[in-house]
């Protein structure tokens, strides 16, 4: 595929707290979302109409770390334009960390291998008072080991029907879970999940059932059941989004899409050194 003469493609990493924002995705006028801010601010920078695609739709009170974007410009920009100076024009709440020009063979989503999300509790008995709206809160006591146990049942590919939303509209429940790891340091356990992509509500769904086993409310066991049921009311309740970070997406090294410490920034890069 080929861009039309004079025009260019850019790709931006954004970071952004979803807690002010109805989600990623444009809305109608007067409805705060990501997507509007950074079309507004690019526009602004290239002083011409941008639209972008993004990765993954995020919903409302969801956040990235990792976001990536693309768009394309007549604009001649340099990339401290197209990162200062777009920043310059964004909410506090929204933040570009990287861009480059790319292929036109490159797409934010359908060149997109792999997504990693990390799902971050406070586990206490008493509800946080700070960064209430970037933590999903659990009083009950939660053991990782059976939540790791119940996670195993999710790995490879399967029909995720039992784990997605009503109003999903993903062609097929398909989805291919390539990683799920699980760390606690003190009141924060976090959850990191990779996959080929998600549907919606999914991340969230599998939470709420693996924080249920984490209670000692089911057995480990009990997650193959669900999965293999394809039926969402035998699950258990949506988890919240304000714990749920987009930390990463894998593209094909011939895009020299750039790897960054996955985040939010109160996190070691590792779970493996989170753990100790």
């Amino acid at each position: 595929m080929a861009l039309p003469d004079g025009v260019r493609r850019v790709a931006l990493a954004v970071e952004y707290h979803g807690a002010g924002f109805h989600g990623f995705q444009q809305q109608e006028a007067g409805v705060p979302t990501v997507q509007a801010s950074l079309q507004l601010a690019l526009s602004q920078v290239a002083n011409e109409p941008i639209t972008i695609a993004c990765a993954g739709r995020t919903d409302a009170s969801v956040h990235a770390t990792h976001q990536i974007v693309h768009f394309d410009t007549r604009a001649q920009r340099s990339v401290k334009a197209w990162t200062a100076g777009v920043n310059a024009n964004l909410p506090s709440g929204v933040s570009v960390k990287w861009a480059a020009e790319v292929p036109a063979a490159f797409h934010a989503r359908f060149s997109a291998r792999d997504r990693t999300y990390r799902y971050i509790i406070f586990n206490s008995p008493f509800r946080p008072a700070l960064m209430a709206d970037q933590l999903t809160w659990c009083k009950e006591p939660l053991d990782i080991e059976l939540m790791q146990a119940g996670a195993k049942h999710l790995l490879g590919e399967h029909n995720f029907n039992a784990f997605r939303a009503a109003q999903c509209q993903a062609r097929h429940p398909n989805r291919e879970i390539k990683r799920i790891d699980l760390a606690r340091r003190g009141n924060l356990i976090v959850m990191e999940i990779s996959a080929n992509a998600f549907l919606h509500h999914m991340v969230r769904n599998i939470a709420g059932v693996l924080m249920r086993v984490g209670k000692g409310w089911s057995e480990p066991a009990w997650v193959a059941e669900v999965l293999a049921s394809q039926d969402r009311t035998k699950a258990a309740e949506t988890a919240a989004p304000y714990g749920l970070y987009l930390v990463h997406v894998a593209y094909p090294e011939l895009f020299e899409i750039p790897n960054m410490p996955p985040g939010p920034c109160f996190l070691a890069e590792k779970l493996g050194d989170f753990g100790r």
